[in-house]
């Protein structure tokens, strides 16, 4: 009985101690299939513009959400499982499943926020127009599936390419990736080129 005991003590000790299981996280507003095609229909397909004048600077990023917790921590809480913050917001620990790779981490340093649709990228498809308003709001997205925490050398790989030249290591995620892709740039009337839209195309009958 005294060794049943044990066992049940020592099963309950290894259940308690076990890390929450990880949780792959979306961001919100991905739309269905059907949507997204429909969306990558009604975007206008031209030639990309310059990158002349682009700065990063111009979009105004990371800023304050809420208290002391700007983009990128919020984006961390929400992406993360069992995200702990300090006083300054800033996540001490939890842990990330980066989408892209497939990846786990368990330190926020080996985790970026990625812009679906790359900055540089919108300001060659629009942006460039824009007020610095409307690029803070496209930055800082966080009603629309802009913003997603993955590991950062392949978030660094893509850089600002689009989905012609640049896809998710993981095929799998082709699918969601090109929803993504399509529902920005269908919300902020951003254009693709042929090439882009090809590759969106392809992607999304993988779905």
């Amino acid at each position: 009985m005294k060794s049943t005991m044990l066992a049940v003590v020592a099963s309950v000790a290894l259940v308690s101690t076990a890390p929450a299981p990880l949780i792959a996280r979306t961001p919100p507003n991905i739309p269905s299939t059907s949507a997204a095609q429909t969306q990558l229909t009604g975007l206008r397909v031209t030639a990309q513009g310059p990158q002349t004048g682009y700065s990063r600077d111009l979009f105004p990023h990371w800023s304050t959400i809420s208290g002391t917790c700007n983009t990128r921590e919020t984006v961390l809480q929400r992406d993360g499982t069992g995200v702990v913050t300090d006083s300054a917001c800033a996540s001490t620990s939890g842990r990330w499943f980066s989408p892209y790779d497939g990846a786990t981490w368990s330190a926020a340093s080996d985790v970026d926020i990625d812009h679906v649709v790359p900055l540089s990228n919108a300001w060659k498809s629009g942006a460039a127009s824009w007020s610095t308003s409307r690029r803070e709001t496209f930055a800082n997205d966080l009603t629309n599936p802009q913003l997603i925490a993955v590991t950062d050398n392949v978030n660094q790989a893509k850089s600002d390419q689009g989905p012609e030249s640049w896809k998710p290591p993981v095929t799998s995620y082709y699918c969601t990736y090109a929803k993504m892709w399509i529902k920005v740039k269908s919300v902020y009337s951003l254009t693709v080129t042929s090439a882009e839209k090809s590759a969106l195309t392809s992607m999304l009958n993988s779905c």
